[in-house]
């Protein structure tokens, strides 16, 4: 040792306490085996992250787009949407029968004042038939 350099090569004995030594590999372990611990932890937290955000987004997508039916319909639906259907049809089929009944009113209200003028008519000629023949 010359003006205050320590020399350091590989036949430099160090001179410690066994104890010394023990104490601080035993901290380095601690310290690595914490540092891995807490990476693990952190890449299972980033894990979860991951795996909520893609299904946060499924949700999302399932919540707008079922209400559209995008994404199918239960079968009670299905069901319903054919029975309203088959209603639809049955009452096309019975507005049909109604304009036509509403026609049918129409010729049978005619029908009915003609037959009026009819019997006014006959009356009118049974009179004149009875002047006619004098009683």
């Amino acid at each position: 040792m010359t003006n205050g350099r320590v020399d350091v090569s590989d036949k430099t004995a160090i001179s410690m306490p066994m104890r010394n030594l023990l104490s601080i590999l035993a901290a380095v372990g601690i310290g690595v085996y914490a540092f891995f611990g807490i990476q693990e932890r952190l890449s299972n937290i980033e894990t979860r992250n991951t795996l909520m955000e893609a299904d946060l987004i499924e949700n999302t997508a399932f919540r707008i787009g079922w209400p559209r039916g995008e994404m199918g319909s239960l079968p009670a639906d299905s069901e319903q949407f054919m029975l309203i259907e088959y209603m639809s049809s049955q009452l096309e089929k019975l507005q049909t029968q109604v304009e036509a009944m509403m026609h049918n009113k129409v010729n049978i209200m005619r029908l009915q004042e003609d037959m009026i003028e009819a019997r006014e008519n006959i009356e009118k000629l049974k009179d004149k038939l009875r002047e006619a023949n004098g009683g």
